[in-house]
């Protein structure tokens, strides 16, 4: 392993019970390519603002851990967005796998190159974040597209990488039948596809906008109602 190599880390929860199958080491990065609306961590968006550890320094602390994951739990890369920092997160996930520890990544998929892919070999599931199903919503209130994230999940598909698909849901914007069965079929149209989610839109976070003196997007916007999350659920699972 190579200690040469730094990462940027925002924050780390020890024992996270949503970020990935079982109990998680769950490691969030610093720096983000995107402006999702919903974005609940600005404070993650700069670079430089996390604090520097080496791939053995995390290893060591997730280690710490291990007798917590059982059979299923194991460490998670979020952020942020951890394809910025591909080769860091592939240098730790390489030392878990000798280690035998789960690797789980979670991502939007807006970045795929050589040093995604070498992380990719090492990672066991992928967490993506289908945040719309159309071009338009994408270019509006993300800032990439959505052909780049779905030719991430062909390569998770012709590589079979475990994919549990995520989607927040958001009043007036995806929160319709439509959209919820243009997201069954992309998983449908890719095997490697075994689990969807769907999470409801929270402004818990506007706390951080009014540290940081910026706005929430959708602060305009209500949370999703329980009720109306199950009934896209009955849509998408049925």
């Amino acid at each position: 392993m190579s200690n040469q190599i730094k990462g940027y880390i925002n924050s780390i929860q020890s024992l996270g019970a949503l970020d990935g199958p079982g109990i998680r080491f769950a490691v969030f990065l610093q720096g983000c390519n995107l402006r999702c609306g919903c974005c609940h961590n600005p404070d993650t968006w700069d670079l430089k603002g996390g604090t520097e550890y080496t791939p053995l320094e995390i290893v060591q602390k997730a280690e710490r851990f291990r007798e917590y994951f059982g059979k299923e739990g194991g460490i998670t890369f979020s952020g942020g967005e951890p394809l910025l920092q591909a080769d860091f997160v592939r240098e730790v996930f390489s030392f878990c796998k000798e280690k035998g520890i789960n690797t789980c990544l979670d991502t939007s998929g807006s970045i795929l190159n050589d040093k995604v892919k070498k992380l990719l070999s090492v990672t066991d599931r992928v967490l993506l974040d289908i945040k719309y199903t159309d071009e338009q919503s994408y270019k509006d209130y993300v800032g990439c597209s959505l052909e780049g994230v779905l030719n991430f999940l062909d390569y998770l598909d012709q590589n079979k990488i475990p994919v549990t698909l995520r989607q927040v849901i958001i009043p007036t914007l995806n929160d319709n039948e439509d959209n919820i069965l243009r997201l069954k079929d992309i998983a449908e149209s890719h095997k490697c596809v075994d689990k969807i989610e769907l999470l409801p839109f929270k402004k818990i976070c506007q706390v951080k906008y009014d540290k940081m003196g910026i706005p929430l997007p959708f602060a305009h916007l209500p949370e999703p109602k329980r009720d109306k999350i199950k009934i896209l659920e009955e849509i998408l699972y049925n």
